[in-house]
């Protein structure tokens, strides 16, 4: 195993390999060099695990070397030499991401421990980058994704992660949007900060605007304190704003100049700079909002710039088994408990209105009030066991002289928009069909709301 490597970059001749001979006395490889310039320059060849850079230098000054070092590497660990005069520029190059410094004159073995414990701070570094991949992984792989339509919104995440893109979460409740917004930080580059979720539902309109943005002390009646929002708290990092869909409308235009100019506004505060990613999620039909003019249609093409749409349970019926096995081991304390196949296969036929949410919560409740190591389809709720699809029993009745396919397409998405009082997100669920797809078949046969239109539908 080679040992670690080590580059001295000073002007100082002398010191220069007084260094070099101490380093090499101690097992380490060494590189040396005469100023920045040339420094730098090996660096970019060699990546050294450890660099030693004096401050004052003629040329190129050690905090541009701690700099472009930085940059080129994270890895590297920088250490600065410094005079007692110049202490304050050394705090400064530890700002910029050096290790440590120390000051003229040093023993060799003082030397020799700070090498020690940059490389001991750089193998944790690396070994908690390792076990924040891992759980990234998990996180995302939590998420069953048995079914294709599943398995899209994986692979979707994945590529979204990487980006610094607004994303817009669309899903029915209990389908797991939060854990798919932790999955987008837990694997972007901003995973080593912040994640702040904030649900926009749970908080009183009149306590949102301080909640998010902060205020200032004396700014209101009660307001005893500066206090930072949760924009401020995740700065670096992640917000997740969930339940977007019940922003308030006068909050609305405050949101949207974060997104535009990432800045702020505290109540009763001044403006100031955040670096945040923003992940929304919402169960609401925004489009719909929009046109109601309950939510703004500049904002909502700010959110969604990328949107990742979660199937609801039921079109994703290959994922209940593992889910079920899932929370069988979650929350079976240890037992080894099974599920009959008639229990099995009513849990399937189930349209589970509340999702994932409801399945796992009828499963914690089946391990409990189960009297055997075997759930029963008995032992189900009454809901799951009267309420689940029946076998095909036709619902058309076609004509003896036939019936084109297109036709019946377009009745059937007619019948479900008027069944649904033309809310084309519960006409798709009715339908078993993204809405995507049902606005696309609107289109294509011509189908809209006004009431010429249905005539001719």
């Amino acid at each position: 195993m080679l040992k670690p490597l080590v580059l001295i970059i000073d002007d100082d001749v002398s010191l220069r390999r007084v260094i070099e001979f101490s380093l090499c006395q101690a097992g380490y490889r060494v590189l040396s060099a005469a100023d920045g310039e040339e420094g730098v320059s090996l660096f970019q060849r060699k990546t050294p695990d450890v660099v030693i850079t004096d401050l004052q230098m003629s040329g190129m000054s050690g905090l541009e070397v701690v700099e472009r070092v930085k940059s080129g590497s994270q890895r590297t660990q920088v250490i600065v030499i410094t005079a007692f005069g110049t202490v304050e520029n050394a705090v400064e190059a530890m700002k910029m991401g050096a290790y440590d410094f120390i000051t003229k004159p040093f023993s060799r073995d003082h030397l020799r421990l700070v090498v020690e414990k940059a490389l001991a701070f750089q193998g944790l570094e690396e070994e908690n980058t390792r076990l924040r991949e891992r759980l990234a992984e998990q996180s995302l792989s939590s998420f069953i994704a048995v079914a294709e339509k599943t398995r899209a919104v994986v692979a979707l995440v994945r590529r979204v992660a990487a980006s610094e893109a607004t994303v817009l979460i669309l899903g029915e409740s209990g389908t797991g949007k939060e854990m798919i917004a932790r999955a987008i930080h837990e694997q972007s580059e901003r995973h080593s900060r912040a994640f702040v979720p904030v649900n926009c539902a749970a908080i009183p309109g009149e306590l949102l605007e301080s909640e998010l943005f902060g205020h200032s002390r004396g700014s209101f009646t009660g307001a005893m304190r500066d206090r930072k929002g949760k924009f401020e708290l995740a700065d670096g990092g992640t917000i997740f704003l969930d339940e977007v869909g019940e922003l308030p409308l006068e909050l609305q235009p405050k949101l949207l100049r974060v997104l535009q100019e990432m800045e702020i506004e505290p109540v009763g505060g001044h403006p100031c700079k955040v670096d945040v990613r923003v992940v929304a999620a919402t169960n609401r039909d925004l489009e719909e909002l929009m046109a109601q003019g309950k939510f703004r249609e500049d904002l909502f093409y700010r959110l969604a710039v990328i949107p990742v749409v979660i199937p609801p349970l039921r079109l994703r019926r290959e994922d209940i088994p593992p889910l079920i096995a899932h929370f069988l081991k979650k929350h079976g304390n240890g037992q080894s408990v099974e599920i009959s196949q008639k229990a099995m296969d009513r849990l399937i036929a189930y349209d589970w209105p509340g999702n994932i949410r409801e399945l796992e919560n009828l499963i914690e409740r089946s391990l409990i009030l189960s009297l055997s190591s075997t759930i029963e389809e008995h032992e189900l709720p009454a809901r799951v066991r009267l309420n689940t699809q029946r076998p095909f029993q036709g619902v058309l009745n076609l004509p003896e002289t036939g019936y084109s396919l297109e036709a019946m397409e377009k009745e059937a998405i007619h019948l479900a928009l008027l069944r649904n009082d033309w809310n084309r997100t519960r006409a798709a669920s009715f339908l078993q069909i993204p809405r995507h797809v049902l606005v696309y078949r609107m289109e294509k046969f011509g189908i809209g709301k006004s009431p010429a239109v249905r005539e001719n539908a």
